[in-house]
């Protein structure tokens, strides 16, 4: 029978997040990620800083559906502009040291960046694989 020392199970424990809540770095330099994990329900935002072929200052995007079930985490926000985002992946531990450190939590899994057509309403996804970093304490935007 195989039994794991206490210190191994220690560090492991210490590997996991606990809560996912916070702000991440998303696709772009000033894009940002925000989740808050109640309950197994993940709520939130994401803005998107768009390109110079839009005009609007920031997307802000809601989570309209979102889980964590172990650390398993799914989101799909609301619909701006005939796109929304969808993530499934799971929530793990980054190189930061402590809550509140930039990286302490890492979403990692497959984003599908969902474009619907207007006429037809069929949709295509463009999905990246993607590790996004959780900010640091001092890393808020400086809006």
């Amino acid at each position: 029978m195989l039994c794991a020392s206490p210190s191994l199970a220690a560090q492991q424990g210490e590997r996991s997040v606990e809560d996912a809540t916070g702000k991440y770095h998303f696709l772009g330099p000033d894009d940002t990620l925000g989740i808050m994990e109640e309950e197994g329900k993940i709520k939130g935002y994401l803005d998107v800083v768009p390109g110079q072929e839009e005009s609007d200052d920031v997307l802000s995007y809601t989570i309209n559906l979102g889980s964590r079930k172990g650390d398993h985490v799914e989101f799909k926000t609301a619909k701006i502009h005939q796109k929304y985002y969808r993530f499934s992946g799971t929530v793990e531990r980054g190189s930061g040291r402590h809550e509140g450190d930039p990286d302490y939590a890492r979403l990692v899994g497959n984003l599908e960046i969902v474009t619907v057509n207007g006429d037809s309403g069929t949709e295509s996804a463009e999905t990246k694989h993607v590790v996004l970093k959780s900010k640091g304490k001092n890393e808020d935007d400086d809006e």
